[in-house]
C-alpha cells in the first residue's frame, strides 16, 4: 500500500470513534440496547466481503500455530485489570476482591511476557519492542485511547444524567465531534510531510489536551456551545495525530512485519479503550458527586494526553 494511502486509511478510525455515540444513541432509541451488539454482525460481514473482493493476494506464509496460552493470559490479565479498576470505584480500593483482581492481573501479565519470550511462534513477538519508535508510538496509541474513550464515556453520562438528554439527543450532541475529524484527517498527512510525523502527533495530542482543560470548569448549566467548542478541539487533535501515528509505527519495523505491527497498534489502542472506560467510570462512581468525578476525569484525560505528547516529543529520535 502506498505510504499516503497507508496513512490516510487508519485515520477513518477517528471518524468511527466519534460517530459511535451518535449511531449508538440512534440504535438504542429506535431498536433497543441489544442493537448496539447486533449491528456488528452486518458490519463484519461487509468487511469480509470487501476483503474478499478487493484485498490483494499475498504470498502465503508458512502455517503458524495459534498461541493459545499467550491469548488466554493476555485476555485474563486485561479482564482482571479492567474488573479491578471498575469495582475499585464501587467497592473501595482496599476491598479484598479488588486487591485479588489486581494481583491476578499482575501474575497473568508476568506469565504472558514469560510465555511470549519463550514461544516459538508467539502471539506478540517481543522483539518488536526493540525498535524504540515502535514502542513509543504503541504507547502513545494506548494513552490516547485511554483519554479519548474514557472522556466520551463520562461526557455521555453528563449529557444524560445532568442535562437529562435521551440516548438519541446525547448521540446528536456528539455530532460536532464527528464533523471535525474528517477534514483534519485530510490535513494531517500533508502537515506530517512538512514538519514531520512526530511533531504532528505532539501538536494533535496537545490540542486535544487543551480541549479537555477547557472543559474542567463544566457545570450543570454550562452552555452546550461552550462544551461543543471544546469537543471539536478534542476530536480535531485526535484527527491530526492518528494518521502520522499509524504510519510512523508501520514504518518503524521491517516491511515483512508490518502486519503484526499494525495488529499490535490496534491491540494497544483497544486495550486503552477498555482501561479508559473502566478508569473514568471508576472516577465518577467513587467521587461523592458526579460532577466532582467528571472534573477529576477531565484532569486525568488532559494529563494523559500531555503525557502522550511528551512521550513522542522527547523520546522519538530527531530527524537529520
Amino acid at each position: 500500500m502506498p505510504t499516503t494511502a497507508r496513512a490516510a486509511a487508519p485515520s477513518r478510525s477517528g471518524l468511527a470513534l466519534t460517530a459511535g455515540p451518535f449511531v449508538g444513541g440512534a440504535l438504542i432509541t429506535l431498536v433497543g440496547w441489544r442493537a448496539i451488539f447486533l449491528v456488528n454482525l452486518p458490519i463484519c460481514l461487509m468487511g469480509l466481503w470487501l476483503s474478499w473482493r478487493y484485498a490483494t493476494e499475498t504470498t502465503r506464509a508458512p502455517s503458524r500455530e495459534i498461541d493459545l496460552p499467550g491469548q488466554l493470559t493476555a485476555i485474563g490479565a486485561l479482564g482482571a485489570l479492567a474488573g479491578a479498576i471498575i469495582e475499585g470505584g464501587a467497592l473501595g480500593w482496599d476491598h479484598p476482591a479488588v486487591l485479588a483482581a489486581f494481583a491476578s492481573a499482575l501474575v497473568l501479565a508476568v506469565l504472558f511476557v514469560w510465555r511470549e519470550s519463550r514461544a516459538a511462534q508467539p502471539m506478540l513477538p517481543l522483539s518488536l519492542f526493540g525498535h524504540r519508535l515502535f514502542t513509543l508510538t504503541a504507547l502513545v496509541g494506548l494513552l490516547v485511547n485511554i483519554a479519548i474513550y474514557g472522556l466520551i464515556f463520562v461526557l455521555s453520562l453528563y449529557f444524560q444524567r445532568i442535562n437529562g438528554l435521551s440516548a438519541w439527543w446525547t448521540g446528536l450532541a456528539f455530532v460536532p465531534m464527528m464533523a471535525a475529524v474528517l477534514p483534519v484527517n485530510l490535513l494531517a498527512p500533508r502537515l506530517a510531510e512538512r514538519v514531520g510525523p512526530c511533531p504532528t502527533i505532539v501538536v494533535g495530542a496537545f490540542i486535544s489536551a487543551l480541549g479537555c482543560l477547557g472543559l474542567i470548569w463544566i457545570e450543570a448549566d454550562t452552555s452546550y456551545w461552550m462544551i461543543c467548542a471544546q469537543m471539536i478541539a478534542i476530536s480535531g487533535g485526535l484527527g491530526l495525530l492518528v494518521p502520522p501515528l499509524t504510519s510512523t509505527l508501520l514504518g518503524s519495523v521491517e516491511k515483512a512485519r508490518s502486519g503484526i505491527a499494525a495488529g499490535v497498534l490496534n491491540a494497544t489502542r483497544q486495550t486503552g479503550s477498555v482501561l479508559g472506560v473502566a478508569l473514568f467510570g471508576s472516577l465518577v462512581a467513587s467521587e461523592g458527586a458526579f460532577m466532582t468525578g467528571l472534573h477529576a476525569s477531565l484532569v486525568v484525560s488532559a494529563t494523559v494526553l500531555l503525557l502522550a505528547a511528551a512521550v513522542i516529543g522527547i523520546g522519538a529520535p530527531s530527524r537529520r
